[in-house]
């Protein structure tokens, strides 16, 4: 009996042991994390002159940008926000420019100094404890800001203003909250640093086994770094250059542009130089001429697609009614499809005002191919228009500058191809150009 009880407490030992070792295993934890993920954009305001007097409660608007997921835009009140004041004030707002409901967020505004002192005006939730926590927008069109941003006086006065030029930058922390389980350790991977890696090379000359010539300049470079980014420079190094050749003149290149492309090629990135990049829409027949042009074309002559797309988004920027046509026969010229896809959409939704231009006599005189393709995309928008679709009609637009009685350019169809809108291109520039209705005879 005595043993008997022996095994008995024995076995209750162990299932006591058990029992404490199971409560231990399922201990879990986690983490709650509430933080912003912060987002920045510049707004740069030129002609502020002439932006007066548009009307108080109307604004200037950024591009959307977008932060936290969301996408938001800066407004720029030239006259105020509010009626009361007379238009003593310049107001600035940040608004959500995309759907969403109960969006919290962090907001700073900063309107930037242009002297050497650098006092920038600075409203700001991120540098103090907000009582009632961030600030909520409800919906798609919520604003924050300030309808008394800067008196319009003081502010015309100051160095704020350089060059009928206003800068303000905007940050935006959007709030997200998450249950973390697993980053209670954590060890942090710093971004690739391969691009200046291979810069410093760049730089450095170390190494190198190639010497360009460009319009006076020398550039040393690196073979095989350059065949394994350009397919155009693995084609010369290998299928045409003598293996002890190292000296390359390059006769179609200025040197600034030619560094440019080293630096991509090398670093992954735009060379970073604003006066380079500034738009030049005053020069419009010579856009061709601009360095994102050039560049472009530098990048169409080695291969680098990558490079093409950065000049087109730079590029794309300068559309305007004006430029539209000299920067679709770029792209043309440099098969940058892209950009030419957005000029030809462009041109077709504001068709009678390009027509207008200058660059559409340009267009005509020197690249007539383009009109059919532009003829195509208009009758594309007809079709969107035709099946409720947001692009407005063009036959819409022309007819707001013709008479009502004779609108007889609208019964023409695309049935038969080409040829039949070539006669309409026709009917339309002379319907623009000479003043008279579309459906008159000459």
């Amino acid at each position: 009996m005595h043993s008997n009880n022996n095994s008995e407490g024995s076995r209750n030992n162990n299932n006591n042991t058990t029992t404490t070792m199971s409560i231990l295993s399922s201990r879990t934890s986690s983490r709650s994390v509430t933080e912003t993920v912060n987002g920045s954009h510049k707004f740069v305001i030129k002609g502020y002159s002439l932006a007066k007097g548009m009307g108080v409660g109307k604004h200037i608007a950024s591009e959307t940008f977008t932060v936290g997921g969301y996408q938001w835009a800066i407004y720029f009140y030239p006259d105020g926000k509010n009626p009361e004041d007379n238009s003593a004030y310049v107001s600035v707002f940040i608004a959500l420019a995309s759907e969403g409901t109960d969006v919290r967020a962090l907001f700073e505004l900063t309107l930037l100094d242009q002297s050497p002192n650098g006092k920038h005006k600075v409203h700001s939730h991120f540098d103090r404890s907000l009582e009632s926590g961030p600030y909520t927008l409800k919906y798609r069109g919520s604003m924050w800001g300030y309808k008394r941003f800067f008196k319009r006086a003081q502010l015309e006065a100051s160095s704020f203003l350089k060059d009928d030029c206003l800068k303000i930058n905007c940050t935006v922390g959007v709030v997200v909250s998450s249950i973390d389980c697993s980053k209670l350790n954590t060890i942090h991977v710093p971004e690739s640093d391969i691009g200046s890696h291979f810069g410093m090379l760049l730089e450095n000359e170390e190494g190198s086994d190639i010497i360009f010539s460009v319009g006076g300049e020398r550039f040393h470079a690196h073979k095989l770094v350059l065949a394994a980014r350009s397919t155009a420079f693995e084609n010369e190094f290998f299928n045409k250059m003598e293996e002890d050749d190292c000296d390359v003149v390059v006769t179609d290149m200025e040197p600034k542009v030619f560094k440019a492309l080293l630096h991509f090629i090398y670093r992954d990135a735009l060379i970073e130089d604003e006066e380079l990049f500034m738009s030049r829409s005053s020069f419009l027949p010579s856009i061709s001429e601009t360095f994102a042009a050039k560049l472009l074309a530098a990048a169409e002559k080695y291969d680098l697609p990558r490079l093409k797309l950065m000049c087109e988004s730079v590029l794309c920027k300068d559309i305007s009614i004006d430029s539209v046509a000299y920067i679709l026969a770029l792209a043309d010229r440099y098969n940058a499809a892209e950009l030419k896809s957005i000029c030809l959409q462009f041109s077709a939704e504001n068709l009678v005002a390009v027509m207008q231009s200058d660059g559409f006599e340009y267009l005509k005189e020197n690249c007539p191919l383009l009109q059919s393709e532009l003829l195509k995309t208009v009758a594309g928008c007809e079709e969107e228009f035709s099946g409720e679709g947001k692009c407005r009609s063009v036959w819409a637009q022309f007819s707001d500058g013709v008479e009502d009685n004779d609108r007889s350019v609208r019964q023409q169809t695309w049935e038969n191809g080409v040829e039949r809108g070539q006669n309409l291109w026709v009917n339309l520039s002379d319907g623009v150009n000479n003043d008279r209705s579309p459906g008159q005879e000459a």
